[in-house]
Order: C-alpha cells, then structure tokens, then sequence
C-alpha cells in the first residue's frame, strides 16, 4: 500500500481527466468528479452515478443533478506499491468510470480491457 497526501492524488485525478481525448471531453457536460477516501461496502475504486449519455432523449433530461463520478482514493493506494502504479490505476478507474457516462456496459468494458 502507498500513501499519498489528498491534493497529490486529486491532481491525478485531474490528470487522467485532462488526458481524455478532447472530443471526449467537449460531449462530457454536467458530470462532478469528486474524489473520497474509500467504499467499505462494494470495495471499488470508482462509482459512475447518473444517465448515461446513450439513455437519454432530447426531453428527458432536463432538472436533474448532475452525473457523478467518484474515485476512491484509499481502496486505490491500497492496490498499489508504487506511485506509478497508483497514477496507472488512477487513469484506468477515470477511464473506466467517463465509459459509463457514455453507456459502455462493464462486459463490453472487460473485452476491451478496461474492466
């Protein structure tokens, strides 16, 4: 396990966020990416709430909160040695998390090896 202060591991984060291709991010609108220091009940290392992008409709949308997207900060560093690995399964997590808000399912996200 490492252990890395808040604001080093939020910039991380940030990183990930800043290295999406900017196509992504343009179409990535209304989504609050927080992070928190762990998940004791399901253990993940990421949370997508929200709809993703693929179920909605033009009218369907309107009046809600924003999409949410959190990465657990503890349950990371718990599954790394090494600050490079942390900032590896900080940019898979983001990746991981931004394909849910486009409706890409986990099973489809296992075949292209991002589960």
């Amino acid at each position: 396990m490492i252990c890395l202060e808040r604001d080093r591991f939020e910039q991380l984060v940030a990183d990930a966020l800043d290295a999406l291709p900017p196509d992504l991010g343009t179409v990535m609108e209304n989504v609050a990416v927080t992070v928190e220091g762990h998940d004791p009940e399901r253990r993940l290392l990421g949370l997508y709430q929200g709809v993703p992008l693929t179920r909605r409709g033009p009218m369907s949308y309107g009046a809600v909160p924003p999409d949410h997207i959190t990465i657990y900060q503890d349950n990371i560093c718990r599954s790394c040695s090494t600050e490079e690995e942390v900032v590896a399964l900080v940019r898979r997590t983001v990746i991981h998390e931004v394909a849910h808000h486009f409706g890409i399912s986990d099973p489809r996200l296992q075949e292209l090896g991002w589960g």
